[in-house]
């Protein structure tokens, strides 16, 4: 009897939605030139079901006892907080990244930092030549820890190395769109390898009790590249961001099974690597002592971390009848728009004969929605070219109806700004959710006078000064 030909797959590498025939769109995702052809599979006969012949399994009570979750620290406290207490045995971690960033440089530290306890830690760079990795490494300073070095990208021999001696306490793979499985056919970087070499690693690593992180490329957008499988197989998603512009960068976590999403380490790019930042705020304030107009300082959140960023608004005005520009750095444009709209519709306003510029300083991203509050209060400053006052901070959300709705951890957002010698907050007049007192402003912080404020005309009278 012939044999059925193998039928042509095509996979998404953004959505993983399979397609019989290639097309420039995605129909799932609505991505162009996403779809990547996969090797063909063995016809699998539809005599051979999976109703028996099997293994039985046996289950378990939600109340059984399980071991306690054990954690190894890295040896840097800001990797360990992004992981959410530090890495845990059979865990596997995906660390994504522009080129350049850090990622090498930061798992190299880490790497080296648990081999000088006294653990074994493993290294494969499937990039860099290993003399390369010692070059770094000597810069670093971290010549003599005696961490084990390979360079190598089959999958096949790395494991049959491993399981010839002690499982590892940490397996860097460096990265996993270089590795290639003889499973499977096709080049390294394809859609079919990089899911079968990922499969075998975590694989080992959860048989073993090793903690395995796979280094992953981005593409042009920033998302990781690959099948978006590959994000579902692991524990841990990490994205290490910043700008090679600036010194600092960040650790997110974006997703973890064994901690809090949303948490972040900030490091500090230097000549001996990446330091540790303990004050992040710091970074991302300007430290002058003369108030500015459209300066406006906002007590971002992220994860359980308050950050203080400053935002900078700038107002043109036009003479001619030009179209005005809106140019956005560090936050949604979006966003911008639409509090332009209610700033116009609610308070009278007019902002349609200027040009508008934001900016969020150093560089950072901004994604929390309660910084409509400091980015309206930065522009109603600048269109009056009136400073703020100085050492307050501002945060909010703003509704269309122009209403400063409660945002999430007032309090926790106020004494971190207290502790940095802010003396002045304002925003939303219920305070925080989950976060009041009997008179629904949030608990008082020593040190710190808080103004509610209920609306964003309320906003223009205290910035302008009107009765």
């Amino acid at each position: 009897m012939a044999m059925a030909k193998p039928k042509q797959r095509y996979v998404c590498t953004e959505c993983g939605s399979v397609a019989t025939r290639w097309q420039g769109q995605c129909t799932d995702c609505s991505q162009w030139n996403t779809l990547v052809e996969e090797a063909p599979q063995t016809p699998f006969s539809a005599k051979h079901h999976l109703s028996s012949g099997g293994r039985g399994i046996s289950f378990e009570a939600l109340d059984a006892p399980t071991a306690p979750l054990t954690r190894r620290s890295t040896g840097l406290a800001e990797f360990d907080r992004a992981l959410g207490g530090g890495l845990v045995p059979g865990s596997a971690i995906l660390m994504g990244g522009e080129p350049g960033i850090g990622k090498s440089t930061l798992l190299l530290q880490a790497a080296a930092s648990i081999a000088r306890t006294g653990a074994q830690a493993i290294y494969v760079s499937g990039e860099e030549a290993t003399g390369q990795v010692r070059l770094r490494a000597a810069r670093l300073g971290l010549a003599d820890a005696p961490l084990r070095l390979a360079a190598a990208t089959s999958v096949r021999d790395i494991l049959t190395t491993l399981n010839a001696g002690e499982p590892p306490a940490l397996l860097v793979i460096d990265s996993i769109q270089t590795m290639h499985s003889d499973n499977i056919e096709g080049a390294p970087g394809t859609v079919s390898q990089v899911r079968a070499s990922a499969f075998e690693l975590i694989r080992y690593a959860k048989e073993s009790g090793v903690a395995l992180v796979l280094v992953g490329h981005v593409t042009k957008d920033g998302s990781i590249a690959g099948p978006r499988v590959l994000e579902h197989m692991v524990d841990v998603v990490m994205s290490f961001e910043g700008e090679r512009s600036h010194q600092y960068r960040i650790l997110r976590s974006l997703k973890n099974r064994f901690g809090a999403v949303d948490e972040i380490g900030v490091f500090a790019m230097e000549g001996a690597g990446l330091t540790e930042v303990a004050n992040p705020s710091m970074l991302f304030l300007s430290g002058r002592e003369e108030p500015l107009a459209g300066s406006a300082v906002f007590p971002a959140l992220e994860g359980t971390r308050p950050v203080l960023v400053e935002v900078q608004a700038l107002i043109v005005r036009l003479q001619s009848g030009a179209t005005p520009r809106r140019a956005v750095v560090g936050w949604d444009g979006g966003r911008l728009a639409m509090l332009l709209a209610v700033l116009e519709a609610r308070c009278g306003l007019s902002f349609s004969s200027a040009e508008v510029y934001l900016n969020v300083a150093g560089g950072y991203r901004l994604t929390d929605p309660a910084a409509d509050l400091a980015v309206a209060a930065a522009l109603v400053s600048a269109l009056a070219d009136r400073p703020l006052p100085l050492r307050s901070i501002w945060f909010g959300e703003v509704s269309l109806s122009g209403e400063v709705r409660p945002v999430a951890h007032a309090g926790l957002r106020l004494r971190e700004a207290a502790k940095l010698g802010f003396d002045i907050g304002h925003g939303p007049e219920e305070g925080g959710a989950g976060d009041r007192r009997q008179g629904g402003a949030p608990a008082a912080v020593k040190g710190l006078r808080y103004h509610g404020i209920a609306a964003l005309p309320k906003l223009v009278d205290r910035v302008v000064g009107a009765a």
